[in-house]
């Protein structure tokens, strides 16, 4: 008998699991491609990591450029990628990943529901 796991809803397809870790691994190409794609930008879990992963990736971009001139961007930019490794598993998992302030954000901008 196989056991489901409670925490991946039955509409998390296998595709979109994939989808979203490539997501989250390739930020932020995919995530552009992936919200151009027709079929993919009209599945939820997709487009939901697939918004947050480059808000974030862009947000991280950012923030280590701006602060390369001191040796604490170095250490953001490491620190973001390692984050998004750890939401790619997560999402590969079939979790809906939160990030504290970047979720808020695009919910409230109406990107994600």
């Amino acid at each position: 008998m196989v056991q489901m796991d409670p925490q991946v809803p039955m509409d998390v397809t296998d595709d979109d699991k994939l989808w979203s870790l490539l997501s989250w691994i390739f930020a932020p190409i995919v995530p552009i491609i992936v919200l151009l794609l027709e079929d993919k930008k009209t599945r939820p879990f997709i487009k939901y990591n697939a918004m947050q992963a480059l808000v974030l990736s862009v947000v991280g971009y950012v923030a280590s450029s701006v602060l390369s001139f001191i040796i604490i961007g170095c250490f953001i930019g490491a620190a973001v990628l390692i984050y998004m490794i750890v939401l790619a598993i997560q999402s590969y998992q079939g979790k809906w990943v939160t990030i504290p302030v970047v979720t808020d954000f695009c919910k409230g901008q109406g990107w994600i529901s």
